[in-house]
């Protein structure tokens, strides 16, 4: 653990983990891929997991196939469970594409996916075979977060092919919500230069009413927009922790000398202009008026705010890139984030902030990773924050406390809208904003023995 906190307790196992399965973050990049049905090889039990937090989240039926391993595939190995999950999938679903990422079990016996698919599409001898993108995920390294970044260069490697530079933009947003996806390509559009976004879930898992089942929903980022990424002008790239060896946009770097620029997460007006003036510069063309419109609003709202909520306390946690951004976010507007906490273990997470908030030590703000809700907990009751900021697993912890919980990120699971909730750019920020001060307000009212109701 990465840490400038107190000590915390020595403990042999996570308790209460903040953070989430790796191939969970596999199975979310998948489905932002035009036509592609995710395929984990494991056990049922993973699936039914993995299905159950996604559809709790956003609301939309989930399909995830599953190798089924069972107490004999477990001992022999699952090279026959694979390939039969694999034919049954092709004929059912009739996808173009079926991304692959393997659960603890799988990868703890040795399976070689890799050969195991090779020797499929040997047997098989069918050119119409669905493209198989494979990702390698166990949750004994990483978390959801490195899962999606897996599936997400996995699915690059396998479709992106070099040549002559067009006039395209590349955009790898992570792990971000389907509103949040929306607004980023509005931006795009507004920009007028064409663009790849991978992936793209935001119509796949937050779409309309269907008139009759789809067994594969519409939407998600083609492959060929994604055959054309190896030939972009430029790749941005959302992820303060994010290392180029581990991302696609330094994969494509690498392989067919795309330039990659990497941003923190567009959360808070500092953020948020870096990630426009590198559109600006890269499309060689100004903001378009309603994204400066939203700036001077925003900054409107900072002044109005800034009374209600200058000098409180917030703890944050979550994925470290999105406890980054909050946390210099929190600051912009005066704000302390006492605790930032993640799950994660890159090692990176205190460095990241610190260029983000360089008085960070003087500030107190303190940055733990690779910590569960246990250790957060603890951390609560030495701080005394008036504020918790995170995901909804944090809500033992909040009503233990009596303290607010401003949800974010994901998951939400005891609120209705958080697929559809703005966390980037100006009108991000600005809702965000919105929220944390309504939340002091309204604690104020509750703890007010006058009860008075204007502020």
């Amino acid at each position: 653990m990465t840490t400038n906190a107190s000590a915390m307790t020595a403990k042999t196992a996570t308790q209460n983990a903040c953070k989430l399965c790796t191939p969970l973050g596999a199975c979310l990049a998948f489905r932002g891929i035009e036509s592609c049905v995710p395929f984990l090889h494991g056990s049922q039990g993973c699936a039914t997991y993995i299905r159950r937090y996604l559809i709790s989240h956003y609301k939309e039926p989930i399909d995830i196939a599953s190798s089924n391993f069972n107490e004999e595939t477990a001992v022999f190995g699952g090279s026959h469970n694979l390939q039969l999950g694999l034919k049954n999938v092709t004929q059912q679903y009739k996808p173009q594409v079926i991304g692959i990422a393997t659960t603890c079990l799988s990868e703890t016996i040795g399976d070689d996916v890799p050969m195991i698919l090779k020797d499929y599409k040997a047997i098989m001898n069918d050119p119409n075979l669905p493209t198989m993108i494979f990702a390698s995920t166990p949750s004994y390294s990483g978390s959801h977060i490195d899962g999606f970044h897996t599936a997400v260069r996995s699915a690059v490697k396998t479709f992106a092919v070099g040549g002559a530079k067009k006039n395209l933009l590349n955009l790898f947003s992570g792990m971000i919500s389907p509103a949040d996806i929306r607004y980023l390509k509005e931006i795009l559009k507004e920009f007028g230069m064409p663009f790849m976004l991978l992936p793209d879930y935001s119509q796949t898992l937050d779409g309309g009413p269907w008139g009759e089942y789809h067994r594969i929903p519409p939407g998600g980022t083609p492959t060929s927009a994604i055959a054309d990424s190896g030939s972009a002008a430029a790749s941005i790239e959302f992820g303060s922790t994010l290392e180029a060896k581990k991302s696609a946009a330094g994969y494509l770097e690498a392989e067919f000398g795309v330039p990659r620029h990497q941003l923190p997460l567009p959360i808070g007006i500092k953020a948020t202009d870096r990630f426009f003036a590198l559109l600006e510069e890269l499309t060689e063309k100004p903001m378009p008026e309603k994204y400066e419109d939203e700036r001077r609003r925003l900054v409107d709202a900072y002044a109005d705010g800034h009374k209600y909520i200058f000098g409180r306390k917030a703890m944050l946690y979550g994925e470290e890139d999105l406890v980054i951004s909050m946390a210099a976010f929190l600051r912009e507007i005066g704000v302390v984030p006492v605790l930032c906490a993640s799950g994660g273990k890159s090692g990176q997470m205190k460095q990241r902030m610190l260029e983000l908030i360089p008085d960070m030590d003087e500030q107190g703000i303190e940055a733990c990773e690779g910590v569960d809700f246990v250790d957060i907990e603890h951390e609560a009751e030495r701080l005394k924050p008036d504020m918790l900021i995170g995901n909804s697993k944090g809500f033992t912890m909040s009503k233990k406390h009596e303290l607010p919980l401003i949800r974010i990120g994901f998951p939400i699971h005891d609120r209705f809208g958080g697929q559809r909730l703005h966390h980037l750019g100006y009108r991000g920020t600005q809702e965000l904003f919105d929220r944390i001060v309504n939340t002091v307000i309204e604690e104020r009212q509750k703890s007010s023995p006058i009860g008075y109701t204007y502020m």
